[in-house]
């Protein structure tokens, strides 16, 4: 008999909402929050980008943006490298102790500086080669979210499951990874058509929800009528999505970015709530080791330190630094409110990472080893939470969706990530316009192109732990960036500082020794090659980041604001 998964998960749950109110509302009080001085949302207000936002309202958006498929995919491959156990006690204590901090600093240090990014905050306070450094780490790291989530993706679209033949009194052929292609291609298509609606007719906004909502569950539903329409192999996917991230990337925001991030909130939500539901009321027990010997997933490394950048955004993440500083804290409106939506939100992710780790927690291990990777055992899993409400003869629909589901979590991210790598060459180049945009976009996803045409299909657990350690040194530096802000103003900076040294010496001894990995399986692929040199590239900027941050402290000290 195994551990009952609700008594797992009600422990993890009560130690989040205890996280919130004991460390959260503590450090709200050692940045002595105040709600009499004008946020940028308001002093800058414009009816776009600077516009004061209720809280309910952007912590929503604010989740949806930053809980894409990281916290997905690096629970559950933490998992099935190292046992459930580990993997859920660094969910849990990394989330409140160092990703929601993370969170809470990066979003507050924005709205202290007119809601400026953060690579401009280091500009400030550290000087301009540091923020030149920053931007260039931040833009290689970008460069591996798109390359890890576009083969993990492609490999949700191809792949027939037998079981699911002849469900729903189907008689035609069906094939899973063609339905799931279907569906997504479909969802995005119709967050362009609900964006162009928006844009010529203007809408209110509970219609436009009232109609696309449910038409977003009738595309997944169509997904499985036409599995056989779209099946294509994985390295043509693979294509398919990085052409996809460069067109995103140019088009309007209000033609899909806005529509297709409000859409997939409300998937997000719907996910997340029938996860919580199978989880604490499916009845399940714990079928799934709770550690294991050897790595069992592909990955080599010891729990120290590949645990901590394999699980990479389920416990914390510099992407969310980006989010914070880049569109939240531009809406925030009142310094209270960051407490809720920085702390907050990342404790909620926290929860989506409880989820997915519990759809591989409750599998035995010949299940395990059958079951394929992430994104395929994710959304098995969530069609099994699924087919308690509606039923197992509903099996082909609860399948699409909870794969979909995931798919549609990743292209939130591949946009998002390929429109700030954009973004990042020409702040860095100042190359402007429509051809120095495309030229930057080309860039952005050319480098992941080479680097999965060189490894083929499949390769995600090649860059996936390099992508976690990049993230995480991201968030490393924000800390210290944030840390050099405090500490030159006065201000108490030991909670920053502890876990910027605890993260940055994780990530450096992983990146050493992924580096050393890769240089050794030199003649196995040019992308050995390719992964050893991007981690001598990040090391040397982490350490020319780390140098003038030191220089900074070195300064006097800055009238406090």
């Amino acid at each position: 008999m195994g551990l009952p998964l609700p008594l797992i998960a009600s422990i993890v749950a009560a130690c989040l909402i205890v996280g919130y109110f004991v460390y959260g509302r503590f450090l709200a009080r050692q940045f002595k929050l105040r709600d009499d001085v004008r946020t940028p949302a308001h002093e800058f207000e414009d009816g776009e980008d600077h516009v004061p936002t209720p809280r309910f309202y952007l912590l929503g958006q604010h989740l949806s943006a930053i809980a894409a498929a990281g916290p997905i995919v690096g629970p559950i491959a933490a998992a099935q490298q190292f046992g459930w156990l580990p993997a859920i006690l660094w969910i849990t204590f990394g989330v409140i102790l160092i990703g929601a901090v993370h969170d809470f600093t990066a979003l507050v240090a924005s709205v202290r500086h007119r809601a400026r990014s953060i690579a401009e905050i280091v500009r400030e306070h550290v000087g301009p080669r540091a923020w030149g450094a920053m931007l260039a780490f931040i833009w290689i790291a970008l460069v591996y979210v798109i390359l890890a989530f576009t083969d993990t993706t492609a490999g949700t679209f191809v792949g027939i499951s037998e079981e699911l033949e002849g469900l729903d009194g189907g008689t035609i052929a069906f094939n899973k990874g063609g339905a799931v292609a279907a569906a997504a291609v479909m969802y995005l298509l119709l967050a362009v058509v609900m964006g162009l609606v928006q844009r010529k007719w203007k809408l209110p906004l509970w219609l436009v929800t009232a109609v696309f909502v449910p038409a977003t569950l009738g595309v997944i539903w169509l997904g499985t009528q036409v599995s056989t329409a779209l099946v294509f192999d994985q390295a043509t996917w693979g294509g398919l999505i990085l052409v996809y991230c460069f067109a995103a990337s140019l088009i309007p925001v209000w033609m899909l970015l806005q529509p297709r991030g409000y859409l997939g909130g409300f998937v997000l939500y719907g996910v997340l709530a029938i996860g919580v539901y199978g989880v604490f009321f499916g009845g399940y027990e714990i079928q799934m080791p709770a550690t294991t010997a050897a790595p069992t997933a592909g990955f080599e490394g010891s729990l120290f330190p590949f645990l901590f950048v394999t699980i990479a955004c389920g416990a914390c993440s510099g992407f969310h630094g980006l989010v914070c500083s880049g569109t939240t804290s531009k809406q925030i409106d009142k310094e209270s409110h960051c407490t809720s939506v920085g702390y907050g939100a990342m404790l909620l992710e926290g929860l989506v990472a409880l989820v997915a780790l519990s759809t591989v927690m409750i599998l035995t291990p010949a299940q395990l080893k059958a079951g394929g990777k992430p994104g395929a055992l994710y959304g098995a899993g969530i069609a099994e939470f699924l087919s308690l409400i509606v039923g197992r003869d509903h099996l082909r629909f609860c399948q699409v969706f909870g794969t979909m589901a995931f798919s549609t979590f990743v292209f939130d991210t591949l946009d998002v990530a390929t429109r700030l790598g954009r973004y990042i060459l020409q702040e860095l180049t100042g190359v402007q316009g429509r051809v120095g945009a495309a030229v930057a976009t080309a860039a952005t996803v050319g480098v992941p192109a080479v680097l999965l045409f060189l490894t083929g299909p499949g390769s995600f657990a090649t860059f996936w732990t390099l992508f976690g350690t990049s993230n995480q040194l991201l968030a490393a530096l924000t800390l210290l960036g944030i840390s050099v802000w405090l500490r030159r103003t006065g201000r108490p900076c030991w909670f920053t500082v502890l876990l910027m040294l605890f993260i940055m010496t994780i990530t450096v001894w992983s990146i050493i020794g992924q580096t050393m990995t890769f240089w050794a399986k030199r003649d196995q692929g040019g992308a050995n090659v390719a992964n050893a040199v991007v981690g001598v590239v990040l090391l040397s900027l982490a350490a020319f980041f780390a140098i003038e941050s030191a220089r900074a402290l070195l300064k006097p000290r800055e009238a406090t604001a």
